[in-house]
């Protein structure tokens, strides 16, 4: 059965699995043994499924910027040393605990029609779209939604959810002329370049005074009061997270006079804080795909063996879209 996870980090015994059934008894892991150094590729092997554990074996990886501030011990979130990075893989259930009888909590079923490539793309970006778009913003069909950091893998997510999900319009805000010009192409109606001046005056431009109805902000610091400007009467931002590395203070006063609503999200946190919905979202996002409603975009993709270059890509913002390590 071919399955599609999320979760923190992995334990030495499930990331990157080999084949069990008649191939080698070993599998390949990166490990992070020490804060801030490079990860190290090990053979590691097996040892029996416990009663509630189930092998998989990967085929794909999600590379996420929250996976590197893990291994520098900058995330909220510290495991004990040494550990496997990761969030979020795709590959094939090979053998189950005794007491398990259904691939549940951490495992969904990857439908009919969709590769095992396109799957791992899908837990994080696309659960954070759906999560940000439809449950905190309540964005409707024909509203005005901005997205920040859009060229990135969650920008681009947020682009292809708003647009041919919930039928929104989308102005797409980027650091440079190429990621705005790529989130054009992934389906935002028109583009904003916040490196050549205010994000505020070019939103204007776009749609007037009036202002687009939600903001959807990863990047945070100037981008995010900037955009918080660019809100219409009632308008909704979510903060999903801090690319930029600055926490901006919110001016209240900016949200009385425009009866606007700021909200944030943790994509993670509602796996353990409301499941029913983490799951739902989930089972919808692979849904969307299934139905062709929604077409991830992968960047780039690695070997297993070139993770530190994938790390590297992705910190010096040469990525667009979802990096990927390849197993196969």
């Amino acid at each position: 059965m071919a399955v599609v996870a999320w979760g923190r980090f992995f334990a030495r015994a499930w990331l990157c699995r080999r084949a069990w059934q008649g191939c080698s008894r070993q599998y390949r892991a990166a490990f992070c043994a020490e804060l801030k150094q490079p990860l190290a590729i090990e053979k590691v092997d097996h040892r029996p499924v416990c009663p509630h554990e189930v092998r998989v074996n990967v085929h794909f990886c999600g590379v996420n910027f929250a996976d590197i501030l893990v291994c520098r011990g900058q995330y909220q979130e510290k495991p004990h040393l040494p550990f496997t990075p990761g969030m979020e893989f795709s590959g094939i259930v090979l053998e189950t605990g005794t007491d398990v009888s259904t691939v549940k909590e951490s495992l969904w079923k990857i439908p009919e029609g969709v590769a095992l490539r396109e799957a791992a793309v899908l837990p994080i970006s696309y659960g954070t779209a759906v999560l940000a778009l439809e449950h905190r913003a309540r964005t409707q069909p024909g509203e005005t939604v901005l997205v920040t950091a859009a060229a990135g893998a969650t920008g681009l997510a947020m682009i292809d959810v708003a647009t041919n999900v919930l039928q929104a319009k989308v102005i797409a805000a980027a650091g440079n002329e190429q990621k705005c010009k790529l989130a054009m192409q992934r389906g935002a109606q028109s583009s904003v370049n916040y490196s050549q001046g205010s994000l505020k005056e070019a939103v204007r431009k776009l749609v007037g005074s009036g202002g687009v109805n939600v903001v959807i902000d990863t990047v945070g610091g100037d981008v995010f009061l900037e955009a918080l400007r660019s809100l219409a009467w009632e308008g909704r931002i979510v903060v999903v997270g801090f690319a930029g590395g600055t926490i901006a203070s919110v001016p209240a006063n900016v949200l009385l006079l425009k009866s606007i609503s700021a909200t944030g999200m943790s994509w993670g946190q509602y796996k353990n804080k409301n499941f029913s919905l983490f799951s739902s979202i989930l089972s919808s996002v692979l849904r969307y795909c299934q139905q062709g409603r929604i077409q991830p975009y992968i960047g780039a993709e690695f070997k297993l063996e070139e993770v530190n270059d994938a790390f590297l890509h992705v910190i010096q913002r040469k990525s667009t879209g979802k990096v990927l390590l390849s197993l196969k």
